[in-house]
């Protein structure tokens, strides 16, 4: 199992994406905490996973926008584990609309949960990282802060800054033998998708070179192997999963 015994911390991790790299993370012998801004029950999938392969998972209470709950809850999971070993920054919304009528809240919003959460979870995790002097810190960034989109000035905006965050952060904490990376995912098949129209989907589906939607599980596979030692010499890059949408800038 390419996990075996690490402890995984992951923000957003009850449903879609994040789901899907606790189920994967799980599957590879990880022991698996995640967190959700409201109580949630672990589902029966991931306690019989964790019991398959002898790991531990548990969901905690935290608000990402709470700079004294990503405190603690980090060190809650170290207090619980014993160390963090790697930690994925999943938690994300969206508040979407044409910038000449976006509300200064719905920029606010976004930008405080998916930006500003990731950094205080990502303060705290490399603190922790640096005195083990080992670590990986993922962050789920888009390929629309790479290309932007129309609409979606803030999440966009967010994205962006998510994955300059990263590559700021590798280069402050490599000699440390942390690594820091950010993986960019292009239109995955998630709930917020399938509330597209037929009409919306097709019009996305020319967009992307594959033809089709990624899966969560794609971009999961992304996330284990920048979570583990297969990619030990690999820090400050962003891993885009997308279909082909966003080939080298073109």
């Amino acid at each position: 199992m390419l996990l075996k015994d690490k402890v995984a911390f992951i923000t957003g991790g009850s449903r879609g994406i994040g789901y899907e790299i606790a189920r994967t993370f799980l599957s590879e012998g990880a022991h698996v905490y995640f967190s959700e801004i409201v109580d949630t029950p672990v589902s029966d999938e991931l306690n019989q996973l964790a019991a398959k392969t002898g790991a531990k998972v548990a969901c905690l209470t935290s608000n990402v926008t709470k700079e004294e709950d990503c405190i603690d809850v980090i060190k809650k999971v170290n207090e619980m584990a014993g160390r963090i070993d790697i930690v994925v920054n999943n938690a994300g919304i969206t508040k979407d609309g044409l910038i000449f009528r976006m509300k200064a809240d719905d920029w606010n919003a976004v930008i405080s949960v998916n930006l500003t959460g990731a950094f205080f979870i990502c303060r705290e995790a490399a603190n922790l990282m640096i005195k083990q002097r080992s670590g990986s810190i993922i962050n789920m960034a888009s390929v629309v802060g790479e290309i932007g989109n129309a609409g979606q000035v803030n999440y966009s905006a967010s994205k962006g800054g998510l994955i300059a965050l990263s590559k700021s952060l590798a280069r402050e904490v490599a000699t440390r033998g942390v690594r820091v990376n950010a993986i960019a995912p292009g239109f995955i098949k998630t709930a917020m998708t399938d509330a597209l129209s037929e009409d919306q989907q097709a019009a996305l589906l020319k967009t992307i070179p594959m033809n089709s939607m990624g899966m969560p599980k794609d971009v999961a596979n992304a996330a284990l192997f920048l979570a583990g030692d297969l990619s030990s010499y690999i820090t400050g890059q962003v891993i885009n999963v997308n279909g082909g949408m966003h080939m080298g800038g073109n």
